[in-house]
């Protein structure tokens, strides 16, 4: 049977990944596009089974995208999914009556995206599922089981089936352990030689000296008694062997007492090397650490520099933004608003660039539970995700906030046209960079979230009327 085949619209790189990592889960082939405009050419040569398209986007939109592609017949037929942020009953609706069969938040969840599937047709029916699971018919199946349990059970067999575990790496502990038992390994061995040794050299005399008191007591009773000839004598009790019996406990007691002393000599040992092992380690870890803060911090020395000469030179200052916060608000607020003040009282005649450039985090996480900033010691490579998928989620209205474009409304008015305030979302332009090559190798996340704190950031520009004019010229 052919795969099933999905074309993905979208200028967001994360959703684009996000979506395509849910629907290879259901055995999808997936191509990707980041425009209106490429979708429409690869139409031209291809013929998806599904087209999941988001709304806002550079050049031609979403609804725009739609009609296109409803509006020729050879495309006509293909089902479009609106995959977007937008929401609300009149946005469905307006999507549905342009062709759309419906709309999927760019929250989807993977329960989600298996039900839009098959109600696409795109994935067997459940029911053929559970037959081949339980080997008998799906007629069968269908007439002993309602509909609603029926795919409640097959959704949970899905889920089963895509359960992936993580396993860690062995702690640090196990090491140390095969590192003493490998130290401790040939001393055991020669040790245990030398016991052997021992109990045999102490077995054979013993047995050498049993033998030869036998012998002689044979030999005794053999020979014939002068007194016994003469007048029979009682028998004689034979008396208890008490330096024999003292010798044979001796014998098993010692090599008892040898291996308790060597065992305990052992595990002292082993408890020093043991000590010693996690000294050295926390002193590595330490020296690793400060390591880490020196490279940092001349880091954050060179970025400040940087930043410092562009700010001089060019009347540039800039403002970090914490992951998961919008590009114009809080600190940025009241940044712009001082700026302002300032400019006023120098009487400042010109245009206020407003700048907003977006870092990448190592994070870690999926699309469904979402992400959150990795641990500072773990590597970059084991990141689930580098990228920034919370500014990539948030809408133009949404990366500036409601008291961000109140302040910029009302400095409008009080500035008249002796400032102007321009703002741009520059996209991706670090100003520090990230760590690549042999750094990149040995970076850590905490290292990389360092940089790309410094690279999600609001800049304020100014431009003097005069320059203005001289560019203009």
């Amino acid at each position: 049977m052919t795969a099933k085949r999905a074309l993905i619209v979208d200028d967001s790189r994360s959703a684009r990944v996000i979506l395509s990592r849910m629907l290879e889960a259901y055995g999808l082939e997936v191509d990707a596009a980041e425009s209106a405009e490429q979708a429409l050419e690869y139409l031209k040569q291809a013929r998806p089974d599904v087209v999941f398209m988001d709304h806002l986007m550079p050049g031609m939109d979403g609804f725009q995208a739609v009609q296109a592609i409803k509006g020729n017949p050879d495309t006509a037929t293909i089902p479009v999914m609106m995959y977007t942020s937008q929401e609300g009953d009149l946005y469905v609706s307006q999507a549905r009556a342009l062709g759309a069969v419906g709309v999927l938040p760019k929250t989807v969840k993977q329960g989600e995206v298996s039900r839009v599937l098959y109600q696409l047709r795109l994935l067997p029916e459940r029911r053929e599922g559970r037959a081949a699971i339980v080997g008998v018919p799906a007629a069968a199946d269908a007439h002993a089981a309602r509909p609603e349990r029926h795919h409640e059970r097959a959704d949970l067999i899905e889920r089963a089936e895509r359960v992936e575990i993580d396993r860690a790496p062995g702690a640090i502990v196990g090491e140390i352990e095969a590192a003493v038992r490998q130290a401790m390994a040939p001393a055991l061995k020669e040790l245990n030689s030398e016991l052997r040794r021992f109990m045999l050299a102490g077995f054979e005399a013993f047995a050498k000296r049993i033998t030869a008191e036998t012998k002689a007591a044979a030999a005794t009773a053999a020979m014939p008694q002068p007194e016994a000839l003469a007048e029979p004598q009682p028998a004689q009790p034979t008396p208890i062997r008490w330096p024999l019996f003292t010798a044979v406990a001796a014998i098993a007691i010692i090599p008892t007492l040898v291996l308790a002393v060597l065992y305990a000599r052992t595990l002292d040992s082993t408890k020093q090397l043991m000590q010693s092992n996690a000294h050295l380690a926390s002193v590595v870890e330490e020296q690793q650490s400060q390591l880490a803060s020196l490279q940092q911090a001349a880091r954050d020395a060179t970025a400040q520099a940087t930043l410092g000469a562009t700010a001089n030179a060019e009347g540039t200052t800039a403002e970090k933004v914490p992951y998961g916060e919008a590009p114009l608000s809080g600190a940025r607020l009241e940044r712009l608003r001082s700026l302002i003040d300032d400019l006023k009282a120098s009487g400042f005649r010109g245009k206020v660039k407003v700048a907003a450039y977006v870092g990448e985090f190592c994070l870690t996480g999926n699309g469904i539970e979402g992400y959150s900033m990795a641990a500072d010691d773990l590597p970059v490579k084991r990141c689930d995700l580098v990228g920034n998928p919370f500014d990539d989620g948030l809408t133009s209205a949404q990366r500036q906030s409601l008291p961000f474009a109140n302040l910029l409304s009302s400095l409008q008015r009080q500035l008249a046209d002796a400032v102007t305030i321009e703002v741009n979302y520059a996209g991706r332009r670090p100003a520090v960079a990230y760590p690549e090559g042999e750094q990149l190798g040995r970076a850590t996340a905490g290292e990389w979230n360092r940089v790309a704190a410094q690279n999600n950031r609001v800049e304020f520009i100014t431009e003097p009327a005069a320059q203005l004019a001289d560019s203009a010229g």
